[in-house]
């Protein structure tokens, strides 16, 4: 399979160290505005062809199949185009900025019949993929309760740079430079966590969005700090299940963290996953009276990248797809109406 990469940003170096170590996979192109970037890229990772426009790359068109690593902002346009030519995506998260744009997108994959999918990179954690496999047969009962966090540091802690310094960190405290704040950079992610874990559906929200202050008059140099720091959401799922997720850059003592507990009338499961690795635990059967809770071996299980090349290969769909993704973002979208208007809304709703 001959792939292009398209966008060099830092992200594009783990698209080509991952699909580079997968038999067959040739990183056959690679595409970005600057062409200093294109040649770091494609000189670190021997990739052949070079272009400054994704428009040249399809009419030169000798590739099977693309990784859209793009800003965020620019998967909409590019995307569409990669489904017109008939080309496969592995697009970037969150899939757009809004509902209507990622629907637009998967609507056009759907109709097209390419292969989609979007990198929610927390699909590759095995104790997740054991979880929900759990769930899904029964094994804690009927879900009735579900508790998610994704907790980071990097506002009180120097460990990934110093964010008054860095423009790595500042262009994400600052909605004109494009951020939708910790909502937007891992709310889908944990929302995934939680919602594939569970193996449900999202019918409400209610979310609470806080942006603290940072610096006098929350200014540094040209970033105005005004995107949200922290969430809360409380969640409706479709079968009747409660549940409470949240996420926050002040989590001192919390690198990079994402949990998952879900309770069910028969057992209750617990998914750890940070920078030390990943543990499932359960508590079912006998262990329910005393509180015991077991760690289980959760095997391996095969990365997007792997799976994205499985699914070219054999044209058999695989998860998740631009849909999943843009449902997700559905949530996301009411979650910032929600914040505004202090209400609950439903996901059954038309999202603009």
């Amino acid at each position: 399979m001959r792939l292009l990469i398209l966008g060099t940003g830092w992200m594009a170096q783990q698209h080509a160290r991952q699909f580079g170590n997968i038999e067959g996979v040739e990183l056959a192109g690679a595409v970005d505005i600057e062409p200093s970037r294109v040649d770091e890229l494609s000189d670190t990772y021997g990739i052949p062809n070079r272009f400054t426009s994704l428009e040249d790359a399809l009419t030169w068109g000798k590739f099977d199949a693309a990784a859209n690593i793009t800003p965020d902002r620019i998967h909409h346009p590019t995307t569409m185009k990669l489904i017109a030519a008939g080309k496969p995506v592995l697009c970037e998260k969150p899939l757009a900025e809004n509902y209507v744009k990622a629907s637009e997108m998967a609507d056009a994959a759907e109709r097209a019949g390419i292969i989609n999918m979007v990198n929610l990179t927390y699909r590759n954690v095995a104790p997740l993929q054991k979880a929900r496999e759990m769930v899904l047969a029964g094994e804690i009962g009927a879900v009735k309760h579900v508790e998610a966090s994704y907790l980071q540091s990097w506002l009180v802690s120097k460990f990934w740079g110093d964010w008054r310094t860095d423009p790595k960190w500042l262009w994400r405290l600052s909605r004109g430079h494009g951020s939708n704040g910790v909502l937007g950079d891992v709310g889908i992610h944990i929302l995934d966590f939680a919602s594939y874990g569970a193996g449900l559906d999202i019918e409400h929200v209610f979310c609470r969005l806080k942006t603290f202050d940072k610096a006098p008059d929350n200014r540094i140099g040209e970033y105005e700090l005004d995107a949200n720091d922290s969430f809360t959401m409380a969640l409706d799922f479709t079968n009747g299940a409660l549940g409470v997720v949240h996420a926050s850059r002040w989590a001192t003592g919390h690198l990079n963290e994402l949990r998952l507990r879900i309770f069910g009338d028969r057992g209750g499961i617990e998914v750890v996953h940070n920078l030390k690795g990943s543990e499932l635990k359960v508590c079912i059967g006998g262990n329910i009276e005393d509180a015991l809770w077991k760690t289980l071996d959760s095997g391996s299980v095969p990365t997007n990248y792997q799976r994205f090349v499985d699914a070219v290969r054999s044209g058999v769909p695989a998860e998740p797809s631009f849909r999943h993704a843009a449902e997700l973002q559905k949530v996301l979208d009411l979650a910032v109406v929600a914040a505004e208007r202090r209400a609950e809304l439903t996901t059954h709703a038309d999202t603009q």
